[in-house]
């Protein structure tokens, strides 16, 4: 299984199908379908028929233009190769076996098969499993087991170094039907791994904050039953820490380690731990509901940098990765694979024996050049600035082809300078900015400029200031002023309340002009498409799927307009004059779009009434006025307004507060009367309200 949302209905194949698709070996893949039932109970529909053929007929290169031209969450989420960042950085080894529980298209499948000896997966679809083969076909290291885990599990090995369930564990109580399933679940894989083995549990965080914040639950799609505790049931159940440590507990499990993917356990492109959480400022990816509308409530951006200043990212963590059996070196983990093949790579910090250090490593051979750049870079850095007061962080290139460097401590620049503006201390602003301008100027002679150095990538720590990332350094001169525009652009563009800045002020300060400036961010855009090599971003791919981000404060603004729009105010005078506080308002009066019907009963000590049929300029036309169900006559006498009567019962109005003034004191009353009007109101222009008027004045 899978986290993806799915439709429960059985697909029945027929026995000439059964026979036809349901091949023994794909490729170098084996498939074992000893317990499959005859039937797939669960399936997205006609999307895995396409799916199929795709990775029927198409190169794993191909895959992300496809994503792109369909324009679907299913392709998306089958297909990108992105949702395995998750296992990516686990420490598996070439020599470990590793079982994978829920392994569905093959997405995980293909990255854990990279990296073990041997991959067995367990799927209940058929279909799904084909589709695994295909896309893994080329592997000779995978063996699919068809069925229902219930009925495979006895026959599974018990010597795995790692048992993965990546979305799966939350569907417990599916099949395992007990009163305690999810701890049965549990139990049941602890009986497959080594005792020096690792249980891989990938979830939703029931109290993410993204369903805080209006997105609606994953596996429900619908809006906070995980945080109400799934009152109308289902068949999936997600958990808090606390409730998975709940179940740990029970379990006898001791030794287990939490990981925070971010922005969730789908498309994670960092992972953080208890000894490398996330710094105020880092979590701004959050819009990333690919699979259905949601709402806006808040800037989770801002909460989350107050559940970090608080303590609490990890109660709020939009999901959980869990080792269960083991901790991993790796504390920290950033993914930059969303570009073109030749520089994505993963940046690790690890706890080693002599110290906490930072590995870049190559995500495929294509990047390992870019990746052994970094120490010429290092080197050509270093001699730039040597005595400029700015440090490079060494590198070094290791045996395994990854480049490494020391652990700097201290904060980035951009933090000191958001500390700034949070304080509105421009003076501190400019004194930082300007000791980075110097140095960025320093060797400015030299053929070598680091072309990202932006405000993120410098470490301060009391004097010492440490450019720690330095991948995109070119062997060219390059005007200081530019490099210091590109640093401020990024600055800006990221964070809304940046724009306080007095961007003129700066440019004064470098020296730029508007044409150079626009000079300069068209060179910023080549750059990013040289970067990504043409690729969508997430963000670009999840508008094209369609999904809408809906703020309800504006729905709110717009819903009490056409409150407040189809009401009316009603004001009673008893000889002291209209008051506010001896008035009231008559709400659901109108019939339809533009007809108001209303009964306002009152007592004999009203003199006058006055009615305010709306809040703009308008047309009222009285269909109907009686007072105790006597015809009031449409004359001067018995109505008064502020606007001009174009025929009797008939009135234009060009104010934002127009009204109608019953002289009911002119009729005869009772102690308890009733007035009944009833009336056409159509808003007016007021610009049209006002020519009315003038030719209302002209004919009369």
């Amino acid at each position: 299984m899978s986290g993806e949302r799915r439709r429960h209905t059985p697909i029945h194949l027929s026995e000439e199908e059964l026979l036809s698709k349901l091949p023994a070996q794909i490729g170098k893949v084996k498939l074992d379908y000893q317990f499959y039932p005859g039937k797939d109970l669960y399936s997205d529909g006609e999307i895995e028929d396409k799916i199929l053929s795709i990775v029927k007929n198409a190169a794993h290169v191909e895959y992300p233009s496809i994503i792109e031209e369909s324009r679907s969450w299913p392709i998306l989420y089958h297909l990108s190769s992105l949702r395995g960042n998750i296992v990516d950085w686990l420490p598996i080894k070439p020599t470990d076996k590793v079982l994978e529980i829920g392994s569905g298209c093959g997405v995980i499948t293909e990255k854990l098969a990279e990296k073990a000896k041997s991959v067995t997966c367990v799927d209940l679809s058929a279909k799904r499993s084909r589709i695994n083969a295909y896309r893994n076909q080329d592997k000779d290291n995978i063996e699919i087991h068809v069925g229902n885990f219930s009925d495979i599990e006895p026959s599974l090995g018990e010597d795995y170094d790692f048992a993965c369930m990546i979305g799966v564990f939350e569907y417990g109580q599916s099949y395992i039907h007990t009163k305690t399933p999810y701890e049965d679940f549990l139990k049941i894989m602890m009986k497959h791994v080594k005792k020096e083995g690792c249980i891989v549990i990938a979830i939703e965080n029931k109290f993410g904050l993204k369903y805080w914040a209006g997105c609606q639950e994953d596996h429900a799609g619908t809006y906070f039953c995980g945080l109400e505790g799934y009152p109308e049931g289902g068949s999936a159940r997600t958990f808090t820490r606390p409730g998975l440590e709940k179940i740990f507990k029970n379990c006898g499990v001791k030794n287990y380690s939490f990981y925070y993917p971010y922005p969730d356990y789908k498309f994670p492109t960092v992972i953080y731990s208890d000894r490398r959480l996330p710094h105020q400022g880092e979590l701004t990816d959050n819009i990333r509901n690919f699979d259905r509308d949601r709402m806006v409530l808040f800037n989770e951006k801002y909460v989350f940098d107050g559940t970090i200043q608080d303590g609490l990212f990890d109660v709020f963590s939009n999901s959980y990765l869990v080792m269960i059996g083991g901790e991993a070196d790796t504390c920290y983990v950033k993914y930059s694979n969303d570009r073109a093949g030749k520089y994505a790579l993963r940046t690790d910090i690890v706890d080693t024996p002599d110290g906490r250090v930072v590995r870049k490593i190559p995500m495929n051979e294509q990047a390992a050049g870019h990746i052994r750049g970094m120490k010429q870079a290092y080197e050509l850095l270093k001699d730039r600035y040597e005595g400029s007061g700015l440090s490079i962080n060494a590198c070094q290139i290791t045996g395994e082809g990854y480049a490494q460097f020391p652990y700097e401590k201290g904060v980035t620049l951009e933090e000191l300078l958001d500390e700034c503006l949070e304080r509105d201390d421009m003076e501190e602003f400019h004194r930082l900015f300007d000791r980075y301008y110097e140095l960025v100027s320093y060797g400015s002679e030299k053929p070598v400029t680091d072309y990202d150095l932006i405000f993120a990538n410098i470490l301060v720590d009391g004097d010492k200031w440490t450019v720690i990332d330095y991948e995109w350094t070119m062997k060219r001169q390059i005007p200081p002023q530019e490099i210091a525009f590109r640093a401020v652009y990024c600055y800006v563009l990221e964070e809304e309340k940046r724009n306080r800045l007095d961007l003129d002020a700066i440019m004064r300060k470098l020296g730029i002009t508007e044409k150079m400036a626009d000079s300069y961010r068209r060179k910023e855009a080549k750059f990013q498409k040289q970067v990504t090599g043409k690729r969508m971003s997430m963000g670009e791919i999840r508008s094209l799927i369609g999904t809408y981000c809906i703020e309800p404060k504006t729905l709110m603004e717009y819903h009490l307009k056409k409150i407040l729009d189809e009401r009316i105010q009603i004001y009673f005078d008893n000889g002291k004059g209209f008051q506010e506080e001896n008035s009231c308002y008559m709400p659901d009066v109108y019939e339809d779009e533009s007809l108001v019907c209303a009964q306002i009963p009152f007592d004999g000590n009203v003199k006058t009434l006055r009615i305010d049929p709306a809040d703009c300029s308008c047309m009222v036309k009285i269909l109907k006025l009686d007072l105790n169900g006597v015809d009031v006559p449409f004359q001067k006498k018995f109505i008064q307004t502020n606007g001009k009567m174009v025929k009797p019962g008939c009135y234009v109005f060009d104010t934002q507060d127009p009204n109608l003034c019953i002289m009911v004191s002119e009729l005869a009353m009772d102690v308890e009367n009733e007035l009944t009007i009833e009336m056409e109101v159509s808003p007016v222009p007021k610009d049209m309200a006002q020519d009315m008027m003038g030719a209302v004045k002209r004919v009369f």
